[in-house]
């Protein structure tokens, strides 16, 4: 066995071994009749389920699901990350706009939606839009934050040798603030899948979300466990995605 299958054995091994214990505990459980199949269905049930639907669930709902998450987390990485740079460089900025992202956290997402389905109807927008609101506040807040902390030292440093405050920005707080950014742009990606499914649950034609409430409504919950099976290995397929992007800026800064 070589040491990278060692490596992952040791970091993960433990988890696997848990999950395989709960997953055939969960159908024993179901199995047995002590908790009724149309409440929580068995695992071997769910993937029944999942393979009767895979078609349906590959070719039209996940790819929906997808392109609202991949459209929400765009414009929430590159608005949020302006937002903080300019919020860590104009305190004007950050007086006017750091209340309002408080705020906009406080607004139930289930209240707020149908607002946007007023103003966007049942487009891909209004989906876009719950994605936002919610994958939007981590990016800039984590931006905000990495930037202001630490570095102060080199900062000084840098200012008695005559460096400006942008050259201070590109050389000490960009590279000490990235871990924080890449922290934020984690939490986010896995929010825009929230933020995506409670669109579509509300209003939608397609999508994991509009699926599930479409199951659901037919007392299908072996289907609905299935789209929300496929809901979470997105969020973890694009969270492996950012981490893998982390680790390669953070390899590069160390060398």
């Amino acid at each position: 066995m070589t040491t990278k299958w060692k490596n992952w054995i040791s970091e993960y091994g433990l988890f696997l071994l848990v999950a395989i214990c709960l997953i055939s505990l969960w159908e024993w459980v179901v199995v047995k009749g002590m908790v009724p199949s149309f409440i929580v269905p068995s695992p071997s049930k769910i993937w029944h389920a999942l393979v009767e639907n895979i078609r349906l669930l590959m070719i039209v709902h996940v790819p929906a699901t997808l392109y609202e998450v991949l459209i929400g987390f765009g414009i929430s990485l590159s608005g949020g990350l302006l937002l903080g740079i300019g919020m860590y460089f104009s305190k004007v900025l950050e007086k006017i706009f750091y209340p309002f992202l408080i705020i906009s956290q406080t607004i139930p997402l289930i209240a707020i939606s149908p607002i946007f389905i007023m103003w966007f109807g049942y487009t891909i927008w209004s989906k876009v839009a719950v994605t936002i609101l919610i994958a939007f506040f981590p990016i800039v807040v984590s931006t905000y934050d990495g930037l202001k902390s630490g570095g102060q030292e080199y900062r000084e440093l840098l200012m008695t040798m005559g460096a400006n405050r942008w050259m201070i920005f590109k050389k000490v707080q960009l590279p000490m603030a990235m871990p924080s950014i890449l922290s934020g742009v984690k939490m986010s990606v896995v929010y825009s899948v929230v933020g995506a499914t409670i669109g579509e649950w509300l209003g939608a034609s397609e999508g994991l979300g509009y699926f599930s409430r479409r199951m659901s409504s037919n007392l299908q919950a072996d289907a609905v466990f299935a789209a929300i099976f496929l809901l979470s290995l997105m969020g973890l397929i694009l969270f492996l995605c950012i981490t893998f992007i982390e680790k390669q800026i953070l390899k590069k800064k160390l060398r």
